[in-house]
């Protein structure tokens, strides 16, 4: 004679399996979000980082920019390098279109 000694399992307990795997699964979908919350923010970090220099740097070229362009450079240029002049109201002609 075999006898069985397995008991029929307690009512309710594939919904407290199906609860438990749930909430396993919501426990490791909250703990990657935060992980990947935390690498999209320190790429956005860093990305900002990058925009902040690129504006300095933006600056700086402006700024130089109008230091090569200002008219007494152009004129001090135009006269010691290439010798030019303002005329004098003599020197000046008209040229009819």
């Amino acid at each position: 004679m075999s006898r069985s000694f397995s008991k029929p399992l307690p009512t309710g307990s594939l919904l407290m399996l199906i609860l438990f795997i749930g909430v396993l699964v919501s426990a490791i979908a909250v703990s990657y979000s935060a992980h990947w919350n935390r690498l999209l923010l320190n790429s956005l970090y860093a990305e900002l980082s990058v925009r902040d220099k690129a504006q300095a740097e933006w600056g700086r070229l402006i700024l130089e920019q109008s230091t090569w362009t200002a008219h007494n450079r152009i004129e001090t240029l135009a006269t010691e390098q290439l010798k030019m002049r303002v005329p004098q109201a003599a020197e000046i002609r008209l040229v009819a279109p």
